[in-house]
Formats: structure tokens, sequence, C-alpha cells
């Protein structure tokens, strides 16, 4: 399918049915949170989504904005393609937003429709919809509010139908809010056209991987996350198998159920995978011991595509067999490629997981790019760098290092934000705030952040979160967050499970100081228990630090290291 000629997400999906829908019962979409038996077919959520858009089109005029609050099942998609083929815009929301976050955007976007999957998501906004707004539910919840459930029962479906054709690339297709790491969320007006570009970029870094059985992903990053969003589309385009899992603390063992072919996350789990895998590791001994030792490091030779003599060869077979295989089994024995995106993936971590079987592609973008810029191609990982940007857009890096973007996938602006859209988009440039630069091979290297940039007293530029990531390679430490803007050195707070660690924490950081610069070493830091999470915000849904809040509830504490 050529997506260069394609004019909406709609007409994506309904022309990639149209390609496949004999037989007509081939498996779609699977929940495996709510015990979902059986998977929907192609042919049922076509239907689905006919049935809906039929239904929103009488509810909503071309652009009219429509939230959606759900978790991950399929009637996200469903009621997502729907709302756009009824002209409408989707603004997706994620289901761990804070009260004011609710209330902010509510009031920003001023939706015609609220649709939320049932009693519990309704709860959340309830008191910020006024009685203009149509509230619709996935689920039954009671007579006053209308489900999606009974909508799709009760009508009847029209024997002629075609998908929106006024709808053009150009046009709006989403808002999707920034998670905030600091103050309100921007939301970021995303096109038909951009998304369709991404699918574009992606389908030429995933042909490789793509063989004649259907792919299969097991998605569990929120779908309101443009990353997740855009990769429904991928999944779309690609005709794949589609479940939903459980949680992240369940993710393994739906791995293990799904047997997925690609997955898509963010660093934190790589980071947790890491961990654990390290762990069984420095427990084994003896003759396990050397062949995992030897994994790694023919492994790293391999990936660096260092030449292998006959014996290391044959060694490398061995490993292939005897430990590669077994711990590709644990993933469901057909994983053809992780991607990580939506933050760095520290080096350690990206070379340790190739060089154990688990390919690992590390791609780079904002959800201002739809959201991808980059990403690492199979067989030719360059794992210091986040890849080749994707052919459909522009890369340059300006002159104090800061990558900029141009092309389809630049978002369109920020909703309602003139000035902030216009601080980003300079002659059809996007400024991203990153600082990086391109290899002689071609591929972007991310080396700085220049919003979280600690400046200290001398003037030094440091990036915080290279030192964190550093940290969080020792299993002790959960999670960390470097402090010292406007100091004479830096101080952490380091997350761990007990206050017996602390001993062991200090000598693994007097190590780590001897390899960083004078400027970058840690002198003091202090245990805490207390995990930063979604739920008490000191993290997004992607699982980002919040340094705002965190420095909220841990300035003082911060400030008694100095």
């Amino acid at each position: 399918m050529e997506l260069s000629k394609l004019n909406s997400l709609v007409e994506l999906f309904f022309k990639k049915y149209q390609e496949i829908q004999f037989p007509s019962d081939k498996p779609f979409l699977k929940c495996l949170k709510d015990n979902q038996k059986q998977f929907l077919s192609w042919k049922q959520v076509e239907q689905n989504v006919r049935i809906l858009s039929e239904y929103l089109k009488s509810k909503l005029s071309k652009g009219d904005r429509c939230i959606l609050l759900s978790e991950n099942r399929p009637e996200w998609m469903i009621t997502d393609l729907a709302i756009m083929n009824a002209g409408g815009v989707t603004v997706p929301l994620f289901t761990t937003y804070s009260e004011k976050d609710y209330e902010y955007i509510l009031n920003d976007c001023q939706p015609k429709i609220c649709i939320v999957s049932n009693n519990i998501q309704l709860k959340k906004i309830k008191k910020f919809i006024s009685n203009k707004i149509k509230v619709l539910s996935i689920e039954n919840i009671n007579d006053k509010v209308e489900s999606i459930e009974s909508i799709l029962n009760k009508k009847k479906l029209e024997t002629k139908f075609n998908f929106n054709q006024k709808i053009q690339r150009k046009d709006l297709a989403c808002i999707i809010y920034t998670s905030g790491t600091t103050g309100n969320p921007k939301g970021v007006m995303l096109s038909h056209g951009g998304i369709l570009s991404n699918c574009e970029g992606a389908q030429e870094i995933l042909k490789t991987l793509i063989t004649k059985d259907t792919p299969v992903f097991l998605t569990w990053l929120p779908l309101s996350h443009s990353y997740e969003h855009t990769v429904q589309y991928v999944q779309i385009l690609l005709g794949a198998k589609v479940y939903y899992a459980e949680s992240l603390e369940k993710l393994l063992s739906n791995i293990a159920t799904a047997k997925p072919t690609i997955m898509t996350s963010v660093p934190r789990f790589y980071q947790n995978l890491f961990s654990k895998i390290s762990l069984n590791f420095s427990k084994q001994k003896g003759l396990k011991k050397k062949l995992i030792d030897k994994t790694i490091l023919l492994g790293l030779k391999t990936l660096n595509n260092e030449k292998l003599n006959f014996k290391e060869k044959m060694n490398n077979y061995l490993c292939e067999i005897f430990v590669r295989r077994k711990i590709k089994n644990q993933f469901g024995g057909k994983l053809k490629a992780f991607v990580s995106g939506g933050g760095a993936l520290d080096k350690k971590i990206g070379e340790f997981l190739n060089s154990i079987g688990l390919s690992t592609l590390q791609g780079y973008g904002l959800t201002e790019t739809s959201p991808v810029v980059s990403c690492n191609i199979p067989g030719k990982i360059k794992i210091e760098t986040v890849g080749p940007p994707f052919k459909t857009n522009e890369v340059q890096i300006a002159e104090d290092g800061e990558i900029l973007v141009r092309g389809e996938n630049v978002m369109l602006g920020y909703w309602n934000m003139k000035k902030e859209t216009d601080e980003v988009l300079k002659d059809g440039w996007l400024h991203t705030g990153d600082i990086g630069e391109i290899t002689q091979e071609g591929n972007l290297k991310i080396t700085d952040r220049k919003k979280e940039i600690i400046v200290n007293l001398g003037g030094d530029n440091i990036s915080p979160s290279k030192i964190e990531n550093l940290l969080c390679l020792n299993e002790k430490i959960k999670q960390s967050f470097v402090y010292g803007d406007k100091k004479n050195y830096l101080v952490a707070l380091i997350v761990s499970e007990s206050e017996e660690n602390k001993k062991e924490i200090g000598f693994y950081l007097e190590n780590l100081n001897k390899n960083l610069s004078s400027v970058e070493k840690v002198k003091k830091f202090k245990l805490i228990k207390e995990e930063f999470t979604i739920e008490n915000g000191m993290l997004t849904p992607t699982l980002k630090l919040k340094r705002k809040k965190i420095l909220e509830n841990y300035k003082q504490d911060l400030e008694k290291l100095y």
C-alpha cells in the first residue's frame, strides 16, 4: 500500500480491510485484562467502526473535539477511527491525569462529546462536563448515559458505505496533550498526513522483520500517548494481530501468552528487564556462568561488526542454542525486535539486550513529530545512536547543537497557544529542545536535553539523565533523581528498598564518580523508600521523571545535603 497516496487514517483502515477481508474472520484485536476469550475479527471491527461513525455523524461537525478517556482495549481503536470518520477530532486523555489536568484540558479544548470507558473514568471528569457536552460510555453505566455497546447492538448496518473522502492529509486528526513534566499540558495538533508519514517511515524500518506470517503486537503503553497512538496505525498497515496487555506488572507473563513479533516500549521497561536478567545471571556458577559471559562477549563483537574467528563462531553457535534461544523462548520465541522510544536508552542496557539475543532498536521522537524522527535499522544497529532519520522528514543540527526537524510529520501547532507554537516552529523547522549530532554513517546521536540541563555555579552544563541512568544500573537502586542547579556540586535522591543498602550504594557511587568528570560527580545522596510513580504524580504516564513535582516534594531534603 502506497501511504503517500492516502489522504487519511480512516482511508488506511478501510483500504487495509478491503485487502484482507477474506477470510473475513481473520483475528485482529484481543484484550488480555478482561479475559476476552475470542479475538475481534477485522470484519467485526470494520462493522463497529461503520456503525459508530454513522451515529457520531449526527452529533459532530467537522473539527469538533471528542474526548476519549479509556484504558487500552479494542474499543479504543474502534472509537478513535469512528470519531475521525465522522469528521471529528480525537482528544485522548491519560487515565492517570490529575484532577487539575482534566479540568484544564476540558476547558481548553471545549469538546462536543466525551467518551469514557466506564463509570470509574466518568467520575474523574464528571464535574467538569457541562450540559452542552454529550457523554457516551463504552460499557453500560446507567440509563442516563448512552453506551456504545447499546449503539452497536441497536443500529442496523447500512449496506452502502464508504469512508469519509472529504478528509485531507493536512486536516487535524487528533490533539494529544503532552503529559506535562512541568506546568499545564500542551495540546499538540497532529494531522492525518503527519501520522501517515510516520507509518511510512516505520514500514521502511520494519520491512525486514515482517514475514508471510501475520505480525503480532503486544500493546501496553497508553494509547493516549503519541507513540502508541501512532503504533496502532502501523499495526493496521501491517495487518497485525494485536493483544492489549493487562498491566506493567503482568507484562512478562503477557509476553509469554501473546508471543509478540514486535513490541514497543519505553526505556524504563528495558531498564527493569536488564536488572532482572542481570540478577539471574549473577546467580549462575561454573559452566553456566562461563557460557553466559561468552554469550555477552561474542554478542557484543557481532553487534559491533567485528569478525569472529573459527573458534569464536563455533562458540557463538553454542551460545545461540544454549543461552539466546532459551532467553527468546521466555519471550514467546517469536520476538523479532523490541523498539525503544519515549526517552534515552542507556548504551550499556542496549548492548546487553542485543548481545543476549533480544534485538532492541532505539528510536527518537517527540509528540510534536507524530512522534518518530529516527530509528535504528535491524541488522545495522548503532547502540550509541537513535538511527538514521526517516526518509519522510529532514533533520539538521543548529549552530548551538539543537536538533531541528522539518517534514509532514511535524505538528500543526499547539492548540490555543500561538506564542508557544511560534517559539518552537520557525521557518518550517521544529526546534526540539534536544542537543545532538549526525554521525559519519548518517545516524542521529542525542547528547543532551536543553531544558533539563543543570547549570552549576561554575556555569557548567550537566545532563542529569545521563547520571541517573548510570546510577540505576545498580540492582540496589530502583530510581534516582539528580539535583544541583546553581550549586557547587551535585546531589541525588536514590530510591532503594532498604536503608541497609546505603553502604553498598555508597561504594557503587564512589566507583562511578571515578569515571565521571569533576562537575558530574555526585557528592552526597539521600535514600528514600517511596518510589516515583504515576499515582503519586512524580512520573509521567510514559514513566519519565516529573522534575518539578519531585522538587516540590523533596526540595528541603535535597537542600539539607548542601
